[in-house]
C-alpha cells in the first residue's frame, strides 16, 4: 500500500499533539479527486479542533489529519468526475467534516476545488479559499453588501480581514478597517477608505451608521459593535453567533456564518485574483514538519495575512 508523509493527532491537546509521520496515502472514491498537495493554509480552526473544539459536532475520529485549505496538482479521478482532469493545478476548500491537507496527498470533491489562478504560486494560492470564501460568504450572501454602502471590518491585517477588504472594495463599498498602527499602512493598501488604530481609539467613538459590521474577534468587539450599526444593518460574525435580543434591541440583524466549500464561488474570486483586484499576503511559510510552530504562530492572533505549509 502506497504510504505518504501527513501531520496527525491521536489525542487534543496542544501543539505538542502534532504528529509528523507516515501514514496510508487515500485513494479517490467515484466521485473525488486525489490532489497531490504543494502548499496547504493554517486557519485558526485548526488549532481550535486540536483543541477538541468541534469533535462532538463532527464527530472526529482520532488520529486526525488537520487543514482544509490546499493547493496543488490532481494525481487522479474517480470515474463520476467530470470537470477536473489528472494534472490540473488546482486550488480549494475541503469539508471541514473530513480535513486532510496537512499530507502529502488529500482528497478534494469538484464542489470543493477549481482550476488555481494563473497568476498565483501555490504558497500563495492556498492562502485564499477558506479567507475568501468566509468573506464572501460574510460580506455578500448574508450582509448583501451593495456598491456605496459602508462596512466595518475587524482584525483587517489578519488572515480573513485583509481578504474581506479586498472583496467588500472590489465591490464598491466604503471600507473602514480596524488595525493595530504598525498594520494601519499595509491596509491602506488593501483599499480601506479608513484604518482605525484598536490600540489607541475606541471605534465605536469615531464610527456611526454602518450597513455592516464584519466580525473576526468576537467577544468585546462584538458587543461594542452593535453602537455603529445604522437601524437595519448587519452585523455578522466568523467567530460568534450575535445575541438574538441585542440585534432585536439595536434595530439589526445578526448572523455568523459558517463557511461552505464552494468551487462556484471559488471560480469568481479566481477572477478578481486575475484582474488584480484581489491578492492575498502571507505571513510565513513553513515545511509541513513545522505545522507545531505554524499553530504556536497562528494561535497569538497577531500575524498579518496567512501562514502556509508547504509539502
Amino acid at each position: 500500500m502506497a504510504t505518504m508523509k501527513a501531520v496527525r493527532m491521536y489525542e487534543y491537546g496542544g501543539p505538542e499533539v502534532l504528529v509528523y509521520e507516515d501514514m496510508s496515502r487515500p485513494e479517490p472514491a467515484t466521485n473525488e479527486i486525489l490532489i497531490r498537495v504543494q502548499a496547504a493554509g493554517v486557519n485558526p480552526v485548526d488549532w481550535k479542533f486540536r483543541d477538541g473544539v468541534g469533535k462532538e459536532f463532527f464527530g472526529y475520529q482520532l488520529p486526525l489529519t488537520l487543514g482544509c485549505d490546499l493547493a496543488g496538482v490532481v494525481e487522479s479521478v474517480g470515474a463520476d468526475v467530470k470537470e477536473i482532469s489528472p494534472g490540473d493545478a488546482v486550488y480549494g476548500y475541503v469539508n471541514l467534516g473530513r480535513c486532510g491537507a496537512y499530507a502529502e496527498y488529500a482528497i478534494g470533491m469538484e464542489s470543493e476545488v477549481t482550476l488555481m489562478p494563473k497568476a498565483l504560486e501555490y504558497t500563495h494560492a492556498a492562502a485564499i479559499p477558506v479567507c475568501a470564501l468566509t468573506s464572501w460568504q460574510a460580506l455578500f450572501d448574508i450582509a448583501n453588501l451593495q456598491a456605496g454602502q459602508k462596512v466595518l471590518i475587524h482584525a483587517a491585517a489578519g488572515g480573513v480581514g485583509h481578504i474581506a477588504v479586498q472583496l467588500a472594495k472590489a465591490r464598491g463599498a466604503v471600507v473602514i478597517g480596524t488595525a493595530s498602527a504598525k498594520n494601519a499602512q499595509f491596509v491602506n493598501s488593501l483599499g480601506s477608505d479608513e484604518v482605525i488604530d484598536y490600540r489607541t481609539t475606541r471605534f465605536e467613538d469615531v464610527v456611526k451608521n454602518v450597513d455592516v459590521v464584519f466580525d473576526t474577534i468576537g467577544d468585546e468587539t462584538q458587543e461594542r459593535s452593535f453602537k455603529v450599526l445604522k437601524h437595519g444593518g448587519v452585523l455578522v460574525s466568523a467567530v460568534g453567533e450575535p445575541p438574538e435580543k441585542a440585534c432585536e434591541a439595536h434595530g439589526i440583524k445578526g448572523a455568523m456564518v459558517l463557511v461552505q466549500p464552494n468551487s462556484a464561488q471559488l471560480a469568481e474570486i479566481t477572477t478578481l485574483i486575475e484582474s488584480s483586484k484581489l491578492k492575498p499576503e502571507i505571513a510565513a511559510v513553513l515545511p509541513l514538519d513545522d505545522a507545531r510552530k505554524a499553530h504556536e504562530m497562528s494561535q497569538t492572533g497577531r500575524t498579518r495575512g496567512k501562514i502556509i505549509l508547504t509539502v
